[in-house]
């Protein structure tokens, strides 16, 4: 079977978005990165956008995810290259090419996030809403067998709707067995903020549930110590949803809370990602331009994935030396 055009199912970045400072003394990312196809067989990382927030609107929230992509690389490249990152090579995809129903956009992704990760990169992956987490942890499993995966977020995601959407991810992966739930962790999650019947479902199926007060009492690194340290799983999907962060941190989300994660822990988690050599996919959802303020949620966004990327590169700096 012949390999799936990557270029031909995604549309090029945004030029513009590559931040220039043209100061040698101030290298931004935007400035390093590379974009160009000759380029994609040597890079190590790669950053693809799903711009669509169709399943945020099934799930009866706030639509606007869709800009997400273009307003988190905006505020991604124009950070300061870290020396650390000299190692690093980043590659931009771009966005998907968005398909007529959100369940063929859905196919489209999990075949290009597949083959990504069987060329052996590692995927950022942008949302948009959370709903791309079924694609995503599909990818992943299906190339990688048994996989740890983390949901970073207020809610379950364990939605038993009839349409696929925002908050079916997760159960989708289950019932699919592309997830054990013995290898599922629910992180930052609310109980106030979810269904009885999704919390006793996900209590019987025996998923792991680390609440909010949990994570804020014991401290981030003591929370994912136990989860880490699961033996015998070849990759790790990290979903980080930004509804995970209180308003105050992060107002421009699908859905806000007065309370949450904050951005330190947030970002903590993050490099948390970038440390474990097993880390394969790592996915932003559910920021919300339209209601940000200055800003502040994508900039947050772009701060995980540094955290992610300059612990990954240190770790490689560290194996080549």
């Amino acid at each position: 079977m012949a390999a799936l055009d990557l270029f031909a199912s995604t549309t090029r970045p945004d030029e513009s978005l590559f931040y220039a400072r043209n100061d040698p003394r101030d290298i931004r990312l935007g400035e390093s990165m590379v974009r160009r196809r000759e380029h994609f067989a040597k890079c190590q990382v790669v950053i693809l956008g799903c711009p669509q927030d169709e399943g945020v609107a099934r799930n009866r929230g706030r639509v606007g995810a869709k800009e997400a992509p273009t307003e988190i690389r905006r505020a991604f490249y124009r950070l300061p290259m870290p020396g650390a990152m000299g190692s690093l090579r980043l590659f931009d995809l771009g966005d998907l090419r968005l398909q007529p129903t959100l369940e063929a956009t859905h196919a489209l992704h999990f075949e290009v996030v597949r083959q990504l990760l069987k060329e052996g990169k590692i995927v950022i992956s942008l949302g948009g809403g959370n709903d791309i987490a079924y694609p995503d942890g599909k990818a992943a499993a299906k190339q990688f067998g048994r996989i740890l995966a983390f949901n970073i977020d207020a809610h379950l995601d364990l939605r038993a709707d009839p349409e696929p959407n925002s908050g079916t991810p997760y159960r989708q992966l289950l019932e699919e067995k592309h997830l054990l739930p013995e290898l599922f962790h629910e992180i930052g999650i609310q109980p106030l903020a979810n269904s009885s019947a999704y919390l006793d479902y996900a209590r019987e199926q025996r998923i792991s549930l680390h609440t909010l007060g949990e994570l804020q009492e014991r401290g981030v690194d003591e929370i994912l110590r136990g989860p880490l340290s699961t033996a015998q799983v070849k990759a790790i999907f990290w979903g980080f949803d930004l509804d995970s962060v209180r308003a105050s941190d992060a107002p421009g989300v699908s859905a806000p809370s007065p309370i949450g994660l904050s951005a330190e822990e947030i970002c903590r988690i993050g490099a948390l990602a970038g440390r474990d050599a097993r880390t394969r996919l790592i996915e932003i959802s559910e920021v919300n331009p339209v209601f940000d303020q200055d800003g502040r949620t994508s900039r947050l966004a772009a701060l995980i994935l540094m955290s992610a990327l300059v612990e990954m590169a240190g770790r490689w700096a560290g194996e080549w030396s």
